[in-house]
Parts: C-alpha cells; sequence; structure tokens
C-alpha cells in the first residue's frame, strides 16, 4: 500500500532523532531491500502480537510482517505559509503524504535551544497547525475567485462547490482545520480533490525526557498537549525520542530487558508505528501455510478481490473465492482443522468486505 504518514515538527523538538530510531528498527533487510528509500523515506515493520501466534500455532518455513512508510518532513518555522526558512519544501512534502504526525517538545533541557526560547508545546502546536490553515486558506480563496465566475454562469458544479469553498474560508479564518468541518459524502469527494493540508488527520508525538518515560502522566507537558488534541479529535503517543533510538538497536530478550529496567512494556516507537498505521485507514489480513505465514496491509473498506489483487494481479483478475477464518476463531479452535469442524471458515464472494485478522486463503483462476 503506498501510503505514508509524515514526520513533522519545529526545530529541536526531536523530530530527527525520532526518524532516526525509525530508521534504525526498519524492516530486515532481507525481506524489503531497501529499508530506507531515499533519505527521508523509512520502512517499518508494523508489530503484531497475532503474526507472532499464527506462526507458534503453523510453524512455516518463515514469516513476513507487514510494513509501511514514515516520511521525514523539511523543519518547519514561523511563516513557512509564506517560504519563511524551508516553508515551500515543508508544504510541497506535507501535500505528499496521507497523515501527519507532529511531534511536540515536552522535556526542558538548558543544552537544547528552543526555537521559541521557552517550551510551551500547545504554542508551538499552533504555530504548524496556524501554518497549515494559512496555506489552506490562500488554495481556497484563490479558488473561490474562480468558482465564482462559473457559478453566475449557472454552472451545476461550481454552483455545487461555491457554498463548501466559503465554509472552509470561514472555518480557516477562524483558525479551523478542514478537518473540524463537517461534510456529506458527495461533499467530501469536492473537498478531497482540493488536496489541502488541513483535511489529513493528525496524530500528535509528545516527545518527552527520559525521567517522564515510565510515568508520562505526571509530566505537565504531556496533559496540555492530551487537552489540546482533545479539541483536535486526535490521539497522543508519547514518546522518548532519545531512548528510542537506542531501544531500536536491541532485539530479543536485550530489547525485553532493556523495556523492564525503564518500567515499560512497549517502546513508544511501536504504539507510534501503530497508531500511524490505524490513522491511515489500514488494517491486516493474514495469508498462513507451511511455507509461509504472512501480514498483508489493506485499505479499510476494501473487497476480497481488491484484497487478493495486494498479493497479485492474477489473484484479482481470476478471484473465485476466498477461504476465510478470523483470527480469534482459529485461535480458539486451536487449529484450521478444527476451526473448519466448528464452522468458522467460510467462503466469501467478490462482495465480501475484508476485516481486520480475516486469514484468508484466495482461489483464483486466470
Amino acid at each position: 500500500m503506498a501510503l505514508t504518514a509524515g514526520i513533522v515538527g519545529l526545530p529541536n523538538v526531536g523530530k530527527s532523532t525520532l526518524f532516526n530510531a525509525i530508521t534504525q528498527a526498519g524492516a530486515e533487510s532481507a525481506n524489503y531491500p531497501f529499508c530506507t528509500i531515499d533519505p527521508n523515506v523509512g520502512i517499518v515493520e508494523v508489530p503484531d502480537h497475532r503474526l507472532t501466534k499464527l506462526t507458534e500455532l503453523v510453524q512455516p518455513k518463515k514469516t513476513v510482517p507487514t510494513a509501511f512508510e514514515f516520511t521525514d518532513i523539511a523543519g518547519i518555522v514561523k511563516g513557512a505559509s509564506k517560504g519563511e526558512g524551508l516553508g515551500n519544501k515543508f508544504l510541497s512534502h506535507i501535500r505528499q503524504v496521507d497523515a501527519i504526525c507532529q511531534v511536540v517538545r515536552c522535556f526542558a533541557d538548558e543544552n537544547i535551544t528552543h526555537v521559541a526560547g521557552k517550551v510551551d508545546p500547545v504554542a508551538d502546536i499552533e504555530v504548524i497547525n496556524l501554518e497549515l490553515i494559512l496555506a489552506d486558506l490562500e488554495s481556497v480563496e484563490k479558488r473561490i475567485g474562480r468558482v465564482e465566475k462559473l457559478a453566475k454562469q449557472k454552472d451545476k458544479e461550481a454552483s455545487f462547490e461555491l457554498p463548501i469553498l466559503i465554509r472552509l474560508r470561514e472555518a480557516f479564518e477562524a483558525e479551523k482545520p478542514a478537518r473540524a468541518v463537517e461534510f456529506t459524502d458527495e461533499e467530501m469527494k469536492v473537498v478531497k480533490q482540493m488536496h489541502l493540508l488541513t483535511i489529513k488527520p493528525m496524530l500528535y508525538v509528545a516527545n518527552v525526557g527520559e525521567e517522564d518515560v515510565a510515568d508520562p502522566s505526571s509530566n505537565e507537558y504531556v496533559q496540555k498537549v492530551r487537552e489540546f488534541a482533545e479539541t483536535d479529535n486526535a490521539e497522543v503517543i508519547v514518546v522518548c525520542a532519545k531512548i528510542e533510538e537506542e531501544i531500536a538497536e536491541l532485539e530479543g530478550e536485550e530489547k525485553e530487558m532493556f523495556l523492564e529496567e525503564l518500567g515499560i512494556e512497549e517502546s513508544g516507537l511501536d504504539q507510534l508505528i501503530r497508531a500511524a498505521y490505524s490513522l491511515l485507514g489500514l488494517a491486516t489480513y493474514f495469508t498462513a501455510g507451511v511455507q509461509e505465514v504472512r501480514a498483508w496491509t489493506f485499505r479499510q473498506g476494501m473487497k476480497a478481490p481488491q484484497c487478493a489483487g495486494i498479493i497479485h494481479s492474477d489473484f484479482e483478475r481470476g478471484f473465485i473465492r476466498a477461504e476465510t477464518v478470523h483470527y480469534d476463531d482459529l485461535l480458539a479452535a486451536g487449529s484450521m482443522t478444527a476451526a473448519k469442524e466448528a464452522g468458522k471458515v467460510r467462503l466469501e464472494g467478490k462482495d465480501y468486505e475484508v476485516k481486520d485478522g480475516d486469514i484468508i486463503h484466495f482461489r483464483f483462476n486466470v
């Protein structure tokens, strides 16, 4: 799936450190030849306990996790929408991603200067969000000028689009993002064509100091970010980018022991990967056999033939049926044979909407 989450943030918030951790923890080179596609794109494996359980159950020759991309986007400063700093580069890169992970500094460190002179995560968020809103406002105002002329000429499409543009302009002038405006399905088709920056889903990443990893709720900055995120209907993931870089270099028992010492069950990076995956509207189905147990990424709402096409275009072209059992049912049964005997294995047709956690064997003929 060619979907990517972009990592943004002000200078000195830990954005690059976090991205370094992501690329170090990248997918194994055996499965994915290029863990880093280019200097600012990293592929990460999606952590999934279900894949481990399936491997134990099936005992395949190999196990392949699914993966997706993070893009490290050029730093932003106030005035980016007017081209300040690397503003134009920032905005062009953010247009190319499908979701935004905004890294916010929630730690005090005299050795790392803050671009505004003091640590204030909500003010930092507002700087970035406002720059995105101003860029969208400029786009919408230009569009209104063109569409108004057509609407006066009784153009049907322009007459439908104009009130949508006016509502967006009103939201931007009130410093609200496009995602805060409610649209019908038909209106949303028009909005999506505009490629607005503020329609993209947002995830806030609170970067804390090492002392706050075990109990981030005691960090007043984190609390402020969470309060703000509620107003944006967004999730907050707490990480310590510095520690994530160290964790990314460890594997197996060594990694588990380090996490135990820190007093946490899983790394912030694993939480971030899963949250970004979900934010992008992605889900996972599995194929399981003695040769290979594998996780596959699909977009929620996809039908069985489309999901078959993710494996190979021939699977979609010659799709007949999808032999399907849900992970929970297979685990409860203990084996595929037992799941079949219990009536948990189904034959699904072309209209079947694949569910997260489905284990599928596609039948096709070309």
